[in-house]
């Protein structure tokens, strides 16, 4: 059976990108949210394996909607994905409980590589990785 992914970015080529990477391995995406409230929101629903979340969105920002699944789900696996890169983000992201943190754009190779880490983890809380 396939680990489910839901992709939480305001830009669908991000979700097509991230199909596109899948392809062939043992994940796939199971839903696709645009903003962080429907991904709060869509959580419970999908429950997701991982989840893939942009920062910057309109409405609520990645950051807070993964605080917020983070507190209602402890065991969830946030994999941040930004093209911001300052300290002070990898930290808030970590500080949320962000699982790791990777940099668009992003490759099959890191973006794998990520997701079997966090699958590794079950969940505990490891410290933000730089990919």
């Amino acid at each position: 059976m396939k680990k489910r992914l839901m992709v939480v970015d305001d830009s669908r080529v991000l979700e097509y990108q991230i199909c596109k990477l899948l392809e062939d391995t043992d994940y796939e995406v199971a839903a696709y949210c645009e903003n962080g409230e429907e991904a709060i929101a869509r959580y419970e629903e999908v429950r997701p394996d991982i989840v893939t979340m942009d920062i910057i969105m309109p409405g609520i920002d990645g950051l807070e909607a993964a605080q917020i699944i983070a507190e209602a789900h402890p065991d969830a696996r946030i994999i941040m994905i930004s093209s911001l890169a300052y300290e002070d983000t990898l930290q808030e992201a970590e500080a949320v409980g962000a699982k790791l943190f990777l940099y668009k754009p992003i490759d099959r190779e890191n973006l794998l590589d990520a997701l079997e880490q966090v699958m590794g983890e079950d969940g505990c809380q490891e410290s933000c990785a730089e990919k």
